[in-house]
């Protein structure tokens, strides 16, 4: 697909990981980046693949419940591990949900923890 776009939401939360041998077993915070990447073989009437604006309503209405909570007690991450992974792939199925556009493509959902630590979902 030539045309692609990608949005950056950010967050912050807490989060444990139970079960995990690690210090993540411990309630600690993050703030995480979740980036979406679309893409579409051609162009809307406007000459974009979905408008930004469009974008970020979906990015924040998927991933905005979070903000400021502890991602432990947000549905469904009271009965899932709260790995960077799985968000990622619960961010990707509401945005999966919500596009409407059969020309549009949801290429790929990244989770980023820090800087240096990112997850991705794609199917």
């Amino acid at each position: 697909m030539p045309y692609a776009i990608s949005k950056d939401f950010t967050f912050a939360a807490a989060h444990r990981i139970d079960g995990h041998a690690g210090p993540c077993r411990h309630l600690h915070g993050h703030n995480y980046r979740v980036r979406v990447r679309l893409a579409a073989d051609r162009l809307d009437a406007l000459g974009m693949v979905v408008d930004f604006a469009d974008l970020k309503a979906m990015i924040e209405q998927v991933a905005g419940p979070f903000d400021h909570r502890v991602i432990n007690d947000v549905p469904p991450f009271d009965q899932l591990p709260t790995t960077a992974e799985q968000l990622a792939e619960h961010v990707y199925r509401g945005i999966a949900e919500r596009l409407d556009d059969p020309r549009v493509r949801l290429e790929r959902v990244e989770v980023w923890e820090n800087d240096t630590s990112c997850a991705i979902y794609s199917e």
